[in-house]
């Protein structure tokens, strides 16, 4: 019997990892899988070693960071004494996959990579761990390809799992009578984040930047996203003090009914262009953090819909910018200027045009699959 035993990080690989196990399962029923994850791996019938729930909650703090490298040591010697697996699946959440990585070498397991650490953004020089200490990188970008090629690493281009997974757009006045929305008036929908570090540099921000707006523009209404991995209390601790309305578990079908969209950095842009919906891009950290990714980036943008077209299509409003008169400023930009919008959401339909239509959690499994022969 073939054993694989797969890592994920944080609530978007959980949901890749889940797409990828349905398919091991219906290619090899009697194939063993174990790993680290949430309700998704579980769902697809995966055993789960440690909930990923212990390691998203990383940020600055000293003792998360203890608790990461004594997890990381746990779960190396869980892998080479106990489960002993045929494969091991990292993905996405690269300082720690890559460290397990590295723990793993030499040892006989395979070791594969889906949707590796964006080296093309920034610390470019990990592409060394990764060549030597991965045996296959499964990668979500055309771009990636020729980069991992010129470095003597094996890389099959997968596409990206949006493309297949990501549900078609909701029926708008179906969503808007369900959550007591008034389909005559615009929605500006705000993602604070899904981090509770996001939330604290991010949220109060976003908020009061809605508020300015709905103050300016009486005929606006706002919702506020909840992201599904974070509790209420942690959620509740930075949203307050407002009477918007806040949807969870709903993030996609919020995205595709809204006419404007106030982000903070990640995959949901990515989301939102797929659905061709104008958005804003905000984000803040602490500063020595930020003069930090300024000596390590290798690029000048931040947002997926920029960097896949190679152009300023969605305004960034990153460190010094994040505040509330330039968020309403972009945003009033979006809803009222018809050019500019027309403008946008035709260049937003560029993104998908730049990515494959391949079904990318296949492309791993027959990946997968073929390796353990």
């Amino acid at each position: 019997m073939k054993k694989v035993f797969i890592i994920t990080g944080e609530y978007s690989g959980d949901i890749h990892a889940g797409k990828v196990a349905e398919i091991l399962k219906s290619r090899n029923p009697k194939i063993e899988l174990e790993g680290i994850g949430g309700e998704n791996l579980r769902k697809a019938g995966v055993k789960i070693f440690c909930d990923h729930s212990k390691m998203s909650g990383f940020g600055l703090n000293f003792k998360m960071i203890i608790d990461h490298l004594s997890l990381e040591k746990k779960v190396a010697d869980y892998i080479l004494n106990n489960y002993k697996p045929d494969l091991v699946l990292l993905i996405d959440y690269g300082t720690f996959n890559l460290r397990i990585a590295k723990r793993l070498n030499g040892k006989g397991i395979k070791v594969f990579h889906y949707i590796p650490p964006q080296v093309w953004a920034s610390r470019k020089w990990r592409i060394r761990g990764i060549k030597k200490y991965v045996d296959k990188v499964l990668c979500i970008f055309p771009f990636e390809t020729e980069m991992y090629k010129e470095h003597g690493i094996d890389v099959h281009y997968c596409g990206h799992p949006l493309i297949k997974q990501l549900p078609d757009k909701a029926d708008k006045k179906t969503f808007f009578d369900k959550y007591g929305l008034d389909i005559q008036k615009p929605l500006v929908s705000v993602f604070p984040g899904s981090r509770p570090l996001e939330l604290h540099f991010l949220a109060d921000t976003f908020i009061k930047a809605a508020k300015k707006l709905q103050t300016l523009h009486p005929e606006l209404q706002f919702c506020i996203s909840h992201a599904p991995n974070l509790s209420d209390n942690v959620f509740d601790k930075y949203i307050k003090n407002t009477d918007f309305k806040v949807i969870k578990g709903e993030n996609q079908a919020l995205l595709s009914v809204s006419d404007s969209l106030i982000l903070a950095s990640g995959t949901v842009a990515l989301e939102a262009a797929l659905y061709q919906v104008p958005m804003i891009i905000g984000y803040k950290g602490p500063w020595f953090i930020y003069l930090v990714y300024l000596l390590v980036r290798c690029i000048n943008k931040v947002s997926l819909p920029n960097i896949i077209t190679g152009k300023n299509i969605v305004p960034e409003l990153i460190q010094w910018k994040f505040n509330v008169d330039n968020i309403c400023y972009e945003t009033e930009k979006l809803l009222y200027n018809k050019k500019y919008r027309e403008e946008i959401i035709q260049a937003l339909g560029e993104v998908r045009t730049k990515l494959s239509d391949k079904f990318s959690a296949e492309e791993v499994a027959e990946d997968i699959i073929r390796t353990l022969g």
